[in-house]
């Protein structure tokens, strides 16, 4: 059987794995390559949305918006939940967003001390287009590997994933 063909996650545990004692390979191996992956995928979505009016921080509102459990509302505080980023800084975006006329920003009739956001039609456009672009980036991402292994490697990381879901008391 021949050996696959290294990459740099390889050469990255062999240098460890003769260092650290109790490393596993085949743990760091994979650990390291789904890091590699994450980072990959976020690279390309940063210069997507470069040299555009837009921004990411524009579209990652917007996502956070229009895939909650609200029906497409949210005051400025369960957005900045959803983002994790302050108050303030969730503010300065939707000053943005609503400049930009991808959001409203409007008292809530029934309670005065609430805002409620809400996506427009061109805020609506852009996460749609943002959405059709990562998909095809993620389509891009795994584009080496069969339907039949794309199926085995999500098996495989949806045990992990159900082990550390079983252990997370929240």
């Amino acid at each position: 059987m021949t050996q696959p063909e290294q990459d740099s996650v390889d050469r990255h545990v062999a240098r460890w794995t003769a260092v650290t004692e109790g490393m596993n390979p085949e743990v760091e191996g994979a650990t390291t390559r789904m890091q590699a992956i994450t980072r990959h995928l976020k690279r390309e979505m940063h210069a997507s949305f470069t040299d555009r009016d837009d921004t990411l921080e524009d579209y990652m509102t917007l996502h956070a918006l229009l895939v909650q459990h609200f029906p497409e509302e949210a005051t400025p505080a369960q957005l900045a939940d959803d983002c994790h980023v302050t108050r303030a800084a969730m503010t300065s975006r939707l000053d943005r967003l609503v400049e930009r006329g991808h959001v409203t920003r409007e008292v809530d009739p029934l309670d005065r001390r609430r805002i409620i956001v809400r996506p427009t039609a061109s805020g609506r456009a852009l996460w749609e287009g943002g959405l059709r672009e990562g998909i095809e980036r993620e389509k891009a991402t795994f584009s080496p590997l069969t339907d039949r292994e794309l199926i085995q490697l999500n098996a495989l990381l949806r045990k992990v994933v159900r082990h550390l879901e079983s252990q997370d008391p929240a």
